[in-house]
């Protein structure tokens, strides 16, 4: 065996294997290959001298090991990944998908100047969200309306501008928390409101709001449970009923209704999510929700309700920092010029799209896929399953669908790590010690790749 350090000496500098082929073809960056070299030549000499090696691998090996550990850090980063959770708004996994023309409309507005603040026609300084105010104020049919950068930010934005230093009643059975732990009561105080909680957590009346109205109220606000539900002995205040209260007293009636369904979810089999223009119809002043849910769009806030509301938050400070950036205003105007049609938008818009399949052709896309990959050595079997919405909407809707899950033989942790350890990860979940991938969010185009990688693992 030779002596350690005769090994020490053999192994290659690193400018020497930067200059190897293989990882002048990696297509990494200078950095990015430097540090993981280093960390692969700072693991062959601890080997060396802790005596668990005798050889020094050639340079194209020593390359490969550096290749791959730079690939995999980088891939710990922001990546594309394969839904097959079956849950549609998954938050974790970026919620709604955008569709294609959005996704070109973000591209071409970031790689290239675009007119984001620029009137063309006028030669001078525009607005950047003036054309999807007027989209919005079509759809809706509201007076106005504004962008933020999520829903938390416009609801800030409103009782910032409209409520501060005054008091803002609401009911307990409405006091949610949204993800991440932020909640509605740290938001009301954030804005330098008092909280006025009326009625009970599962019954509130509107004489209890009427009896809590004083001459420093500044606001009724209304927020729906889209991520929760209180079923049983229940009693609500609707926005009209809160409206006429409002009103009478000459307050503004402020409703968040969360998901932002802009067409009817009725044919979805959704009977109780409120839509952002029928709350304006039955009297709120303004109206929040989200624009990365139901509505299909890129994260952002979107706020409607009347033009003197409107132009109080235009005005204030807040409004710049929560302002959306170039990509938002692109995608978000492509994604709302389908809405014109519902049809449409069902067909282009991904997230309509999957509530929109049957489940008749959900099976067909499951044998579609087990096809595929019993032509390729695979086994696994297509078996009933359900799809939610995820992303904090319509809590309690399950969908029929259907799955593909690897035969009882494979391990279900052991499958299920191999496939989140994929270049594009595959994130399937466990039921009943079976891996489901479920078909409902997948998109067909994935299928080839999707079919290799279980048919390599199920062999």
């Amino acid at each position: 065996m030779r002596s350690a350090e005769a090994l020490l000496r053999q192994i290659p500098s690193v400018d020497r294997l930067l200059a190897n082929e293989i990882i002048m073809r990696s297509g990494l960056y200078r950095h990015e290959t430097v540090e993981a070299l280093r960390e692969v030549l700072m693991e062959l000499r601890e080997r060396i001298i802790a005596g668990e090696t005798d050889a020094v691998p050639n340079d194209d090996e020593l390359a490969r090991r550096t290749v791959e550990l730079a690939n995999a850090r980088a891939r710990k980063g922001l990546r594309r990944v394969i839904n097959a959770t079956g849950v549609l708004l998954h938050s974790n996994l970026g919620r709604a998908c955008l569709s294609q023309e959005a996704a070109l409309a973000v591209l071409d507005a970031a790689s290239g100047y675009s007119t984001l603040e620029y009137d063309a026609e006028k030669g001078m300084r525009g607005s950047r969200s003036e054309h999807i105010e007027e989209q919005l104020c079509e759809i809706t049919g509201c007076e106005a309306a504004l962008v933020a950068n999520n829903n938390a930010a416009a609801v800030l934005l409103i009782l910032s501008s409209i409520a501060s230093g005054g008091n803002v009643i609401i009911s307990r059975g409405e006091l949610v928390e949204i993800g991440g732990g932020f909640r509605v009561p740290d938001i009301i105080a954030q804005c330098g409101c008092e909280l006025r909680e009326v009625g009970t957590t599962n019954k509130t009346r509107l004489s209890d709001y009427a009896d809590a109205i004083d001459s420093n109220t500044r606001a009724l606000l209304k927020v729906h449970s889209s991520n929760f539900k209180i079923v049983g002995f229940t009693q609500s205040v609707t926005v009209r009923e809160l409206a006429g209260l409002g009103g009478m007293h000459g307050i503004p009636v402020i409703e968040d209704v969360g998901s932002g369904a802009l067409i009817d979810m009725r044919r979805f089999g959704v009977y109780d999510e409120p839509m952002p223009g029928e709350s304006l119809k039955n009297g709120a002043d303004i109206v929040s929700f989200s624009g990365d849910k139901l509505l299909g769009g890129p994260q952002c806030g979107i706020v409607l309700g009347r033009k003197e509301h409107i132009s109080a938050m235009k005005k204030h400070p807040l409004y710049r920092a929560f302002r959306v950036g170039k990509m938002t205003v692109a995608a978000l105007e492509a994604t709302l010029r389908v809405y014109a049609d519902p049809f449409v938008a069902e067909r282009d818009i991904p997230v309509l799209a999957m509530l929109a399949i049957t489940e008749p052709a959900l099976r067909a896309r499951a044998e579609k896929l087990r096809g595929e990959i019993q032509n390729r050595g695979g086994h696994v079997d297509v078996v009933h399953s359900k799809s939610m919405m995820g992303g904090g909407a319509i809590p309690g809707l399950e969908l029929d669908s259907y799955a593909i899950a690897p035969t009882a033989e494979h391990c279900a942790e052991e499958i299920d790590g191999k496939l989140r350890a994929l270049p594009v990860p595959i994130i399937g979940h466990i039921e009943k010690d079976r891996l489901l991938l479920d078909v409902r969010a997948m998109f067909e185009d994935d299928f080839g790749y999707i079919a290799d990688s279980v048919a390599e693992i199920t062999k």
